[in-house]
């Protein structure tokens, strides 16, 4: 997907070298994520190579689930030079603490929707366990 642009580019050109939607990007400018850049004198947003390796910053700490506080700690720390700071370290760290736990509520949620699935025999004429499960309050 990277191929070095020789110059400006449009939004447009922007999204496909980095595989983010148009939107997105307008979106994470108005968050401050990324830089507005200049415009053409036809009034383009004319985008350079730190735009793309910004995006895709923010693209790939998206994809790991980080929040939009967390990429702009995140950036800032990229944007203070340091290679590798306790603070990155601390902020993947909870991040990796907070997936943990979504994992452990997903296999407990498996566990339930495997058990009633279990349950279901379809075609007797007894109440399904299912319907049931849904209608009763929760415990």
């Amino acid at each position: 997907m990277s191929k070095k642009s020789a110059g400006p580019m449009l939004i447009g050109g922007l999204a496909g070298e980095t595989g983010t939607n148009i939107e997105t990007i307008r979106y994470y400018e108005r968050e401050g994520l990324i830089a507005v850049p200049p415009r053409t004198r036809g009034g383009h947003r004319a985008y350079e190579q730190q735009h793309v390796q910004r995006l895709s910053f923010v693209r790939r700490s998206r994809e790991l689930g980080f929040s939009l506080n967390d990429i702009r700690k995140l950036l800032q720390l990229a944007d203070s030079g340091t290679m590798c700071t306790t603070a990155a370290k601390e902020l993947t760290a909870r991040h990796l603490d907070d997936v943990r736990g979504k994992i452990g509520s997903l296999k407990k949620l498996e566990k339930a929707l495997a058990a009633l699935a279990k349950a279901c025999a379809p075609g007797e004429s007894v109440p399904c366990p299912i319907l049931e499960a849904l209608s009763s309050p929760a415990s």
